[in-house]
């Protein structure tokens, strides 16, 4: 790998860069953290501190103007995305930011337009982790014709998170922070659009079982003004139908799960609470578990394709910024479809 010096500042230090970005970054030759900026002076500190990082600044925007950094991590909640991804091209900086991508399809699109007004720089979010694992193998099998025909598409992700009224609102149970994006919806259709046609047509319900939660901050309760419960119908490109299920408040609930159904077979990818995926194909006398081999199994390794990606050595597959305007679309398509209980048709 070259070694050309790549120095990356992070905007935004929570749990998903620290478990993960940062080790990724420091796992590459010729990478620097260089400086780092959270919601206050206190919690940059801290960052600073707990990862050796040298530098930290009073706001965001100072560390997207400073000279000396190439790239710029975003890790804050998906308010922030669309500003700061904005500003962070505009000022020549690469771009890797946290999913969800942005609050809404406007804001989605209005990323989009940027990355492409600067073709030179790279732009990436961090992609759906359900699924690496199994992808090639599962690749292998659609473009072996296992499934034949797919005629359903099933995707659940139905668990008990929110389940207890009595635990403070979550920030992804606020939308001016959270946006349209419910739940795992966005995540796990943006794993199923890597094997499934995209959907052309969608007709969802939601609902807020529990819409008074704790504020976190003494007696005060606050409204939840994200969906606790969905269910959505789909028309796929092509033909198929699609069926999805995401609920936070199912006591005992099945996980994350992905169907796919075809003509000739079917692949069922869990991927939480455990990872397995079962097939089965017309003759077989029921599904059968998928040992996968150590040289056909994927990863993790979003921090190393975006350096290679600015280095030359390779392009975004996971994830470039078209693929999550799609995503962002289909979950706007859902809020919309709900509001107006009508179906809504995606371009």
């Amino acid at each position: 790998m070259s070694s050309e010096s790549i120095r990356v500042g992070i905007v935004g230090a929570g749990a998903n860069t620290r478990d993960r970005h940062v080790p990724g970054f420091r796992a590459i030759d010729g990478v620097e953290l260089v400086g780092v900026v959270n919601r206050s002076a206190e919690s940059s500190a801290r960052a600073a501190a707990e990862f050796g990082i040298p530098k930290t600044y009073a706001r965001w925007d100072e560390l997207v103007a400073d000279p000396d950094v190439d790239a710029v991590m975003i890790g804050t909640w998906p308010n922030m995305h669309c500003e700061v991804t904005c500003a962070a091209l505009e000022s020549g900086k690469h771009v890797l930011c946290e999913a969800r991508m942005a609050r809404n399809a406007t804001e989605a699109k209005q990323m989009l337009a940027t990355s492409k007004a600067h073709p030179d720089l790279v732009a990436q979010i961090v992609p759906s982790p359900f699924g690496f694992v199994q992808q090639n193998v599962i690749q292998e099998l659609l473009e072996e014709g296992f499934l034949g025909e797919l005629r359903e598409l099933v995707v659940i992700g139905a668990n008990d998170l929110f389940w207890d009224s009595q635990q403070p609102l979550h920030w992804r149970q606020d939308n001016e922070i959270s946006g349209l994006n419910v739940l795992a919806m966005g995540i796990l259709h943006e794993a199923a659009l890597r094997w499934a046609p995209p959907p052309v047509r969608v007709f969802a319900q939601t609902t807020i079982f529990e819409p008074k939660r704790p504020s976190g901050q003494g007696d005060e309760s606050v409204e939840a003004t994200v969906p606790d419960s969905v269910q959505i119908v789909t028309q796929l490109e092509g033909g198929a139908r699609g069926l999805y299920h995401l609920s936070g408040i199912g006591l005992f609930g099945p996980g994350l799960q992905i169907h796919m159904y075809g003509s000739r077979g079917t692949i069922k990818l869990e991927v939480a609470p455990k990872q397995t995926l079962q097939i089965g194909a017309v003759g077989d006398a029921e599904l059968r578990v998928v040992d996968i081999p150590t040289e056909k199994q994927g990863g993790w390794r979003v921090e190393a394709e975006f350096i290679g990606a600015i280095r030359g050595e390779e392009t975004v597959r996971f994830t470039d910024f078209e693929t999550g305007v799609r995503y962002m679309e289909f979950t706007e398509a859902v809020a919309r479809s709900a509001e107006t209980n009508m179906p809504v048709e995606i371009s």
